[in-house]
């Protein structure tokens, strides 16, 4: 079957017979949207940070910003493998994450450890909230985003110790 130019639904991989729902593709689309918005708060916080323990947190945030962004690009080649398409552009991003806004300015690494925290738990959640429904049409895609979850967890976890204290 041959896609007229203007059918942005149609792909190569429609001959293997699966597309994404509209339901997953909006799920999948909320979870990139988030991904690629704790990308950006994740580097606006490494930027900022200042205080005690400044560099471990700056390098900390590097990686955070790394599995974020590779996640991101997971879930939306994922998008793109089940004929759908990802939206990461700016102005969908700042329209649509569920994250809070990042404060502007220098913050102290206690602040940065405590927002980049919520946020990550905030990205687990959108994770979580769309995984059943993922799960029930596509569990090659619920894989995925159980890795994903892990990852930013284990980041949570590593992050919020910096202010733990027994």
């Amino acid at each position: 079957m041959n896609a007229s130019p203007g059918d942005s639904r149609r792909s190569e991989n429609d001959a293997a017979g699966f597309t994404a729902s509209p339901q997953l593709t909006r799920a999948l689309q909320q979870i990139v949207v988030d991904l690629v918005e704790l990308h950006l708060q994740g580097k606006q916080a490494h930027w900022n940070v200042v205080g005690h323990n400044f560099r471990d947190l700056h390098l900390q945030l590097d990686q955070i910003v790394d599995d974020a962004r590779e996640s991101a690009d997971i879930v939306a080649e994922r998008m793109r493998a089940l004929a759908t398409l990802p939206d990461g552009r700016s102005n969908t991003v700042a329209a649509s994450t569920t994250l809070p806004a990042f404060p502007e300015g220098e913050l102290s690494v206690s602040a940065v450890v405590d927002l980049v925290t919520a946020r990550l738990r905030s990205t687990v959640d959108t994770v979580r909230t769309h995984h059943d429904q993922v799960d029930s049409e596509d569990p090659s895609t619920a894989d995925l985003l159980h890795a994903i979850i892990d990852s930013l967890e284990k980041h949570a976890w590593m992050v919020s110790a910096e202010n733990r204290s027994l």
